[in-house]
């Protein structure tokens, strides 16, 4: 089975507040705008942008060969998709049923809590695509 690595981000600046994401798909890097929102919702956004990219470049026919690693700094988030902790906040509802959703189109998805310093060129995409806003 492939393995492909993805590191994830989402950040709001005021929470709720202008929010982006940031995505390094393999050796792909994105960023997008989300408008006004939460910092947990711009962090399931980032996954699953990053889900569908990662689908998109390996072909829909190939999902099933591949097993990903998905990286996040968000502890709530992993916990949350590693069904640890209950979802408490229902705007977060709808996007973890398109998280699971999408996970089922892969061979496997391990969701892996990392440490901020090991996630950096996420962060770093999600504050160039904030920059941009002059915020």
């Amino acid at each position: 089975m492939k393995k492909l690595i993805i590191n994830t981000d989402g950040g709001s600046r005021g929470n709720p507040g202008p929010a982006a994401l940031g995505a390094v798909v393999g050796d792909k890097e994105y960023f997008q705008k989300l408008g006004n929102t939460t910092n947990n919702i711009a962090e399931y956004s980032a996954v699953i942008f990053a889900l569908k990219k990662a689908k998109q470049l390996i072909g829909k026919d190939k999902c099933k060969e591949t097993e990903i690693d998905l990286r996040t700094d968000s502890e709530l988030l992993c916990k949350q998709l590693n069904a640890e902790y209950k979802i408490r906040d229902e705007d977060l509802i709808p996007l973890f049923i398109e998280v699971w959703n999408l996970r089922q189109d892969f061979g496997k998805v391990n969701f892996i809590h990392v440490r901020r310093e090991n996630n950096k060129e996420a962060d770093r995409l999600v504050n160039r695509a904030l920059d941009d806003l002059g915020i």
